[in-house]
């Protein structure tokens, strides 16, 4: 038997196999998998904007990328406003201040990857 340690897409897997007796390709039993637990690297953290971090987060809604930034740092936003748009699945999804405020930061950049839940930006 051999063991390997394989990745796919970011998810590790060690695997186990079994050598066929005799010369040439034989059937072998399938291989033995056990998926390990995922590898995440941590995103490098970012400097904030000049306006320091606001106490009102504006978080992404769904794993995508940055499409397009609406706000910019110290503009005045409504409830509702967009202040990020989202590509997700081919569609480009609204990420909305969720209450009145100023813009205090903006925490990602154009074409950058973002999981559900990520701040994307903050207001005071």
């Amino acid at each position: 038997m051999k063991n390997y340690t394989i990745t796919v897409n970011g998810n590790v897997y060690d695997v186990v196999v079994e050598e066929g007796a005799g010369s040439g390709v034989a059937p072998v039993a399938a291989p033995v998998v056990k998926k390990a637990a995922p590898v995440v690297a941590a995103a490098p953290a970012k400097a904030p904007a000049a306006g320091g971090a606001g106490s009102i987060k504006v978080e992404a809604g769904a794993a995508g990328k940055i499409f397009k930034i609406e706000a910019k740092v110290g503009q005045a936003v409504k409830k509702g406003d967009a202040v990020v748009i989202l590509e997700a699945m081919k569609m480009e999804i609204p990420v909305v201040a969720p209450e009145d405020g100023t813009v205090a930061s903006i925490d990602v950049a154009v074409g950058d990857p973002v999981e559900a839940g990520a701040v994307l930006a903050t207001l005071n």
